[in-house]
């Protein structure tokens, strides 16, 4: 079988194509099937308050198409158009391979596989950020 698993703890919230679902009193596995549902879990959504940098920004933006409030044509221009801003910090192979795979899946109208790409770039980010902020003090 293919597709995304989800493994969903205790009154764990998930939202699938706009619908906020949630898990019952016990740990659950959930095999989605089909190919373009759009998924986000709600623990790891990103709150609006919480965007504050470029790579939220643009995580943001996957996952407000995610929920379906945004349209996947007008989030396909700005995600390409952050994902190339990316580029110029995020220049070492492995974060590179990250956009190339967030960039395709853009391209192909696949949000989830794109937010889970650019997801990775979070913790190097705020490597990076700490490392300007000790530079600078």
């Amino acid at each position: 079988m293919t597709g995304l698993v989800l493994k969903l703890g205790p009154r764990e919230r998930v939202m699938i194509n706009g619908v906020v679902m949630e898990n019952g009193d016990r740990r659950t596995r959930l095999n989605v099937i089909s190919r373009d549902a759009n998924v986000l879990r709600l623990r790891d959504a990103i709150h609006p308050e919480d965007v504050k940098t470029p790579v939220t920004r643009v995580c943001y933006i996957a996952q407000m198409v995610l929920a379906g409030e945004a349209a996947p044509d007008e989030g396909k221009a700005q995600l390409l158009r952050g994902i190339e801003q990316l580029r110029f910090v995020f220049s070492d192979p492995e974060s590179a391979e990250q956009l190339r795979t967030a960039a395709e899946a853009v391209s192909a109208l696949r949000f989830y596989p794109a937010l889970k790409a650019l997801r990775t770039l979070l913790q190097r980010e705020q490597v990076l950020l700490n490392h300007a902020a000790q530079g600078s003090a």
